[in-house]
């Protein structure tokens, strides 16, 4: 799992939710989330509202680092792709540029198969927009932290 919190811009943040909420349309799904390997939602689309979207995030990101240590005791960098079939409802959860799980929930109103199409186009998107934040992560020296001030800190602990 990665320990550095992931740092969205809001310009990025706009065109991820668009992505998202188009593969939620193009693949026919309940739901798409965007979540970080440290388990923090990033995004979502779809029918949210009935799930515990924290818990799930958090077991996503789970789930991709047990399923890594299983790839390395079979000598492999990874699996990319994981697909989990229920009797109403299947999840289907791809890693996107190494730094984001893509989640898909879908029933019997998709396929595996258009989900798999749609997923390939909208992980390449978010790879790139991914790569976008990153370098301008590495040339702003932002943080998670880089834009609360002293003021902030006194605000929130404060006893005004």
């Amino acid at each position: 799992m990665s320990s550095t919190p992931m740092v969205l811009f809001e310009e990025e943040f706009k065109q991820i939710t668009a992505i998202c909420d188009q593969l939620h349309r193009d693949a026919a799904a309940k739901a798409v989330f965007l979540v970080d390997k440290n388990g923090q939602l990033l995004a979502n689309s779809g029918e949210t509202g009935d799930l515990d979207t924290t818990s799930l995030a958090s077991l996503t990101a789970g789930n991709i680092a047990a399923t890594g240590g299983l790839a390395q005791l079979l000598g492999e960098k990874e699996f990319a792709i994981q697909f989990h079939e229920g009797e109403k409802d299947n999840i289907h959860i791809s890693l996107v540029g190494q730094r984001v799980i893509l989640v898909i929930i879908f029933d019997e109103r998709s396929s595996l198969g258009l989900v798999r199409l749609r997923v390939r186009k909208a992980g390449i998107e978010l790879a790139a927009i991914f790569e976008v934040i990153h370098q301008k992560a590495s040339e702003t020296g932002s943080t998670v932290f880089s834009e609360i001030t002293d003021d902030d800190i006194d605000n929130l602990f404060g006893d005004g």
